[in-house]
């Protein structure tokens, strides 16, 4: 895609902050002017890391989900906050690769899976033939004979076999979804040991957990279940069968290394210059811990190393009370991109509300249709709406679009309660009912600081 159609596409669910997309559509087209480069140039060229700066719910994170969606590109987003736990300190910073690690697995493992599923299908549709009719004792399928004269094969006049077909036909129209088969399935051994890790070494008891479930004889247990769950688990053990999870692995680390975004947001909790006492102390030494882990070094995982040399990673944060120049200057020249993200206003409320493929008005229309109840937002109940979001985040604290989520909750909760004896009914928002609603929570200031 180019910068242009992502920025479009992001537009379809996020309003405003054309200079963030604008800056992350560049660095996805990178991500793609990278492979086709010259070999002996590709190592050379490393990612531009974005820093995005914003106050909270202004779209931030949205933005770094929906590229990875588009890139279709293994993503982990983690809190920097998480390093400065008690005991962690940032030591333990490799897990966000381990992460990403899992997700690329997951990625290519079901692409694997989508790729061989004709042939599982078949493959299960026959084991479930073998248990709905099984093969007469001391009697097997006879191979086709030859015709001598013709030299085609001819198949042989078997009564079992015309049954069987007959029994596939049946199963293939349907007529047997109401049947219960009883299947064996094989589960995998879980060891009944806990194994107890230091903080911070988490990593490591799952790896020896996962060391014992190895070493244990898998077992089998029978499972009684109707034939289209039992086609769909017997399908999903051989698409398993068929899947070479060496190449999986393989090819999981190669996408990490090359498409993979990690996503760092609050990285403004670990931004601070170092104090004699406090939580600072810690703040820098996480960013010190996540300095080669951005600057470019290698992860071992249990798929593998894995350089993240040409990872791509955006960092955010709301910057309230301190500034990127906090940021040690080693931390602040890995993230060369920077892009400041605006305050959302009254009207970009409005757009939020009506615009987005997923705007929120959209969610409670189609949440209440599941109750029969045929909801409708008037232009003038809209713009209330965001009225009142407007003031309430310009009174109290600025929570961004997130207030629109606690304002229409608050709107639409006795109407939420009731909507099941109110089957067949529609229901007009306009903005008389909103202020009806919402303006005695918000003439009261004290309680619209706690309910608003």
């Amino acid at each position: 895609m180019t910068p242009r159609e992502i920025v479009s596409e992001l537009d379809r669910y996020i309003v405003g902050q054309h200079d963030a997309k604008r800056a992350v559509a560049i660095a996805l087209r990178n991500r793609w002017r990278r492979q086709n480069v010259a070999p002996e140039l590709r190592d050379e060229i490393a990612p531009k890391n974005i820093l995005m700066i914003g106050p909270t719910g202004v779209g931030k994170t949205e933005i770094a989900r929906r590229l990875a969606r588009l890139a279709q590109a293994p993503f982990v987003k983690v809190e920097a906050s998480r390093y400065t736990e008690v005991g962690y300190v940032g030591r333990d910073v490799e897990s966000m690769i381990r992460d990403l690690a899992e997700i690329s697995v997951k990625m290519v493992r079901d692409e694997e899976r989508e790729r061989v599923q004709v042939k599982a299908r078949e493959a299960a549709e026959e084991r479930l033939l073998d248990i709905l009719y099984p093969t007469p004792a001391g009697r097997s399928r006879r191979a086709p004979t030859i015709d001598t004269e013709t030299d085609m094969e001819v198949p042989p006049s078997d009564s079992h076999r015309e049954t069987r077909e007959k029994l596939r036909k049946l199963l293939r129209d349907g007529f047997l979804k109401d049947r219960e088969v009883d299947i064996e399935v094989t589960a995998q051994a879980t060891p009944m040991v806990e194994v107890v890790t230091p903080q911070g070494m988490e990593e490591m008891g799952a790896s020896m957990k996962e060391l014992f479930s190895q070493i244990m004889p898998k077992k089998s247990r029978h499972r009684k279940v109707k034939v289209p769950e039992a086609l769909e688990i017997l399908a999903q053990e051989e698409a398993a069968k068929l899947v070479d999870m060496e190449n999986v692995a393989r090819e999981a680390v190669t996408r990490a290394e090359q498409s993979g975004i990690v996503f760092i947001d609050e990285i403004d909790k670990i931004a601070g210059r170092q104090s004699a006492q406090g939580p600072d102390v810690s703040r820098e030494g996480v960013q010190r811990d996540l300095l080669p882990i951005v600057e470019g070094s290698t992860v071992n995982t249990k798929y593998g190393a894995v350089r993240t040399d040409h990872i791509l990673f955006v960092a955010s944060g709301a910057f309230h009370t301190s500034k990127p120049s906090d940021l040690i200057p080693e931390f602040q020249g890995r993230f060369p991109i920077r892009v400041e993200l605006k305050a959302l206003t009254r009207e970009d409320f409005i757009r939020i509300l009506t615009e987005p493929e997923n705007a929120l008005s959209k969610q409670y229309v189609a949440l209440l249709e599941t109750e029969k109840v045929r909801l409708s937002f008037g232009p003038d109940a809209i713009a209330a709406l965001a009225e009142i979001a407007a003031q309430v985040n310009a009174r109290s604290e600025n929570i961004g679009a997130r207030r629109l989520h606690t304002v229409l909750e608050r709107l639409l909760e006795e109407l939420s309660f009731n909507a099941p004896e109110l089957g067949g009914q529609t229901v007009e928002v306009d903005a008389a009912y909103v202020h009806q609603r919402l303006d005695p929570i918000l003439k009261n200031e004290d309680l619209s600081r706690y309910i608003l």
